[in-house]
C-alpha cells in the first residue's frame, strides 16, 4: 500500500504533457502487442487500438476481446494500469482547464489578441464605457487592466490583467504594442486629485514609452493639468467633471435639448456621429454636403473643425476627415455603396 501511495503522488506530479505521452504511448504498444499476440482476433491493427481504447475507457462492447492465455494477461494490465492512466490524464486535463479559468478571472494570463481596447483603472465610469464599446463593435476585444485581484467585468470579450499599469511588464501582457487605443479613467480609489491625475500621467507616460502609437485618452481631475499631459505626447483629454457641468447647463438654459447630446454620447439612442470616406468626385464641402444629405447623413466637421458648413465652396483639402451625424443603418449603406 505504501509504494502504491508513493507511486500515486509521483504520477499526479507528473508533467500534463508526459502523461499525455505515456497515454499515447500505453495505447500504442498495447495495441501493438494485442495484435502480435492474437492477429486472428482482432484482424487489423485499428481494431486492436480499438479493443485497447474501449477498455482502457472501461467502455467494453465486448465485439472483440482477448481468448489466448497472453492476451487476457494484457487485457488484465489495462485494467489495472490502462484504466487508472488514462483517468489520471482525464483529471489532469480538467484541472488544466480550472486553472487556466483561475488564471483568467485573476487577471494572470497574456492577451494573445491584436487591435483591442485597453481600458485602465476599474469604476463605475469605466464600466459604462466597456457596456458602451461592447454595444458599439460586436467584434471589439477589451482589456481591463487595474490592481484588484479578481475580474471585475467577467464577459467573454472583455479580459482582465491584474497589476500595476505603469509597469512595463503589466502593460506587455496586455499586449500594448498591439492595442488600437488605450483609455485611462481617474482612479477613484485615491482622495487627492493631484495625485490622482500624478498617477494617470504616469501612465500615459508608460504607454508612451512602450507603444507611442497607441491613441490614449485620459480623464483628468483638474483643468490645471492638462497642460502637463501634453508633454506625453496623449492625444485626446476629458475632463472628469466637465461633461456632467456642461450638460447640466445646456438643460437649465434650453429644455429638452440634453437628449441630443445624450444621443451623441452613445450608441445605445438614436443617432451618432460617424466618420465617412471622401469621395474623389467631391470638390468642395457643399458637393460633400448635399451628396451625403441625400443619402440621410448630416455633414458636421473636418476633423475638429466645425464650421464647413459656413462654407461651403471651400475645396476639400487632401487630409479631409469628414464626420456625420448618421444612424447605423444609414451609414452601413454609405460605406458599402463607397466599396463598390
Amino acid at each position: 500500500m505504501q509504494l502504491f501511495l508513493k507511486l500515486t503522488v509521483k504520477l499526479l506530479r507528473l508533467n500534463n504533457y508526459f502523461v499525455a505521452l505515456l497515454t499515447l504511448l500505453l495505447v500504442f504498444i498495447s495495441s501493438l502487442v494485442a495484435f502480435l499476440l492474437e492477429p486472428e482476433t482482432f484482424g487489423t491493427l485499428f481494431n486492436a487500438i480499438w479493443w485497447v481504447m474501449t477498455t482502457v475507457a472501461t467502455v467494453g462492447y465486448g465485439d472483440y476481446f482477448p481468448k489466448t492465455v497472453p492476451g487476457k494477461v494484457l487485457a488484465m494490465l489495462l485494467y489495472v494500469f490502462g484504466i487508472g492512466l488514462l483517468s489520471l490524464l482525464i483529471g489532469k486535463i480538467f484541472d488544466s482547464i480550472a486553472e487556466l479559468q483561475r488564471r483568467r478571472e485573476s487577471g494572470k494570463l497574456k492577451y494573445q489578441g491584436q487591435n483591442h481596447i485597453i481600458v485602465i483603472n476599474w469604476s463605475k465610469k469605466a464600466q459604462l464605457a466597456i457596456e458602451d464599446l461592447l454595444d458599439s463593435d460586436p467584434a471589439v476585444e477589451i482589456i481591463i487592466i487595474d490592481n484588484s485581484e479578481k475580474h471585475p467585468f467577467d464577459q467573454t470579450r472583455v479580459h482582465f490583467v491584474s497589476g500595476d499599469p505603469t509597469s512595463s511588464d503589466v502593460l506587455e501582457q496586455a499586449s500594448i504594442h498591439t492595442a488600437r487605443s488605450a483609455i485611462i479613467f481617474a482612479d477613484p480609489r485615491i482622495d487627492d486629485s493631484s495625485l490622482i491625475d500624478g498617477k494617470s500621467m504616469l501612465i500615459a507616460s508608460s504607454i508612451e514609452q512602450a507603444a507611442p502609437a497607441v491613441h490614449t485618452t485620459v480623464e483628468i481631475v483638474l483643468e490645471k493639468h492638462i497642460r502637463n499631459f501634453r508633454h506625453v505626447q496623449v492625444n485626446d483629454f476629458i475632463l472628469s467633471h466637465d461633461a456632467v457641468s456642461r450638460l447640466a447647463v445646456r438643460s437649465a438654459l434650453k429644455e429638452g435639448n440634453v437628449d441630443i447630446f445624450m444621443q451623441l454620447l452613445s450608441r445605445k439612442y438614436g443617432e451618432d456621429v460617424f466618420e465617412v470616406e471622401v469621395d474623389p468626385a467631391w470638390t468642395t464641402y457643399g458637393d460633400a454636403f448635399q451628396a451625403l444629405l441625400r443619402q440621410g447623413a448630416t455633414l458636421i466637421a473636418d476633423r475638429t473643425d466645425m464650421t464647413i458648413n459656413r462654407r461651403l465652396e471651400a475645396p476639400i483639402p487632401t487630409a479631409a476627415r469628414l464626420f456625420v451625424i448618421s444612424n447605423d443603418e444609414t451609414i452601413t449603406k454609405i460605406r458599402s455603396e463607397r466599396r463598390l
